[in-house]
């Protein structure tokens, strides 16, 4: 899987940090949320980790959408 660029601008220049890098994403499974509360980075070494480890229908959301999932 391919990760974004981890850059702490979120490309306007004024130096804000960028969303990727806020703790506010998930990993989540068919069955439920595996992780929350990462950074993108986090999150996409996560989901490569439990891809390893066979778990089946991965991947990244926010939070936000996180807590929609059953488990």
């Amino acid at each position: 899987m391919a990760e974004p660029a981890a850059n702490s601008e979120n490309g306007n220049g004024s130096g804000q940090s960028s969303e990727l890098m806020e703790p506010r994403w998930a990993v989540i499974s068919f069955e439920r949320a595996e992780a929350t509360g990462l950074t993108y980075p986090a999150a996409a070494a996560k989901l490569a980790e439990l891809e390893a480890e066979g778990i089946p229908g991965l991947c990244v959301v926010a939070d936000e959408a996180a807590k929609r999932v059953s488990g």
